[in-house]
């Protein structure tokens, strides 16, 4: 027996590649998107989303961004993206499967909660202990 090698399986977005993505009109992009999605395209970006497609369209490094509702479309794939989580802009890369998706789906903005030891008073036991 030989070994099973699987074949990489192209990348597709409801049946288009991504280079046919690419060429599609935003209107044409629309029909494919979600019913939300596709409400958005059509009522057009607001001046902050076309500021940021402008500087995408431009190749600007270092695009930092607070437009979290932007929808990701096929001309974004490959670049990095700091998007605003809140306090500070977190990268996100681009990639083929966050087509359709919004910026602010990759930059979470609620952080693990991490409890650290009880102060003093906290409890009971705690009341007798010294301060030091």
């Amino acid at each position: 027996m030989g070994f099973f090698t699987p074949m990489k399986k192209d990348f597709t977005f409801k049946g288009k590649t991504v280079d046919e993505l690419k060429k599609m009109t935003l209107n044409e992009l629309a029909q494919i998107l979600p019913s939300r999605q596709r409400r958005k395209l059509k009522r057009g970006f607001t001046e902050q989303q076309k500021i940021l497609l402008k500087k995408l369209r431009a190749n600007e490094k270092n695009i930092e961004t607070q437009c979290r509702d932007m929808i990701i479309l096929p001309e974004m794939i490959g670049k990095i993206i700091k998007v605003h989580r809140g306090k500070e802009f977190i990268p996100v890369p681009i990639e083929q499967d966050m087509i359709g998706h919004y910026l602010g789906e990759f930059a979470l903005t609620r952080k693990r909660v991490a409890h650290s030891a009880p102060g003093i008073g906290a409890t009971r036991s705690s009341a007798s202990l010294s301060v030091k």
